[in-house]
């Protein structure tokens, strides 16, 4: 079971997410204020963290900020309403993994923390099929062959081996291989698929119809 700190100072919402991690199988601890946080995680190990910015006695930046220098490396989520760029700016630079706006979707959420920690959990280089992920060294075999990937295709063929026989919607693959700044489309991510088809024609890539992408292993 993945064990996940919350840290949110609304009660009734950090409860609503709490409910819904736990639903899908999350064992979920909630705080609401870093200097309890913090506590915990002294006393105990956590697989992820989702941390609201603004909550009292030590603010989630500087809460994750402090664990980093501490050389605390597990995946981390903001939880933000903030939307202006400095913001933005100082939750990546305090070391935060990925970053959920709200009022978020549920089903985004989920998404996002999902495909976090198959992306970081440990473990690796794991296979899959003929697969063979190697994260630490950005790497992809295929039946024991390299495959030379530029970044934005190692990246979508990351995704789609972390959630292998399983749906990625278009949006998190949108926001998995680009930046705000850059944009991503429906048809930027055809590309790079048809890019994938034509560099592995052996592999099935399914199209799910106005929904996303599943490769089927």
């Amino acid at each position: 079971m993945t064990k996940l700190l919350l840290l949110e100072d609304d009660i009734l919402l950090g409860e609503t997410i709490a409910d819904l991690l736990e639903d899908e199988g999350y064992y979920v601890s909630h705080f609401t204020n870093g200097s309890d946080a913090l506590d915990a995680i002294y006393k105990e190990k956590f697989d992820l963290y989702l941390l609201d910015i603004n909550v009292p006695l030590i603010n989630g930046l500087s809460l994750l900020h402090d664990l980093r220098g501490a050389g605390d490396t597990t995946p981390a989520v903001f939880l933000t309403s903030h939307k202006d760029k400095e913001s933005l700016e100082k939750g990546f630079a305090s070391g935060c993994d990925d970053y959920v706006t709200k009022p978020f979707d549920n089903d985004e959420l989920l998404w996002r923390l999902k495909a976090l920690y198959k992306r970081t959990k440990k473990g690796l280089p794991k296979e899959v099929g003929s697969f063979k992920l190697d994260n630490e060294h950005k790497s992809i075999y295929y039946d024991s062959i390299l495959l030379e990937l530029s970044k934005k295709e190692y990246a979508l063929l990351e995704l789609l081996i972390s959630h292998a026989n399983e749906t990625v919607p278009k949006e998190l693959i949108i926001e998995e291989l680009w930046s705000a700044e850059e944009g991503g489309s429906d048809g930027a991510i055809r590309v790079y698929i048809n890019r994938l088809k034509q560099l592995l024609p052996e592999i099935y890539i399914e199209n799910i119809r106005a929904v996303g992408y599943r490769l089927v292993c």
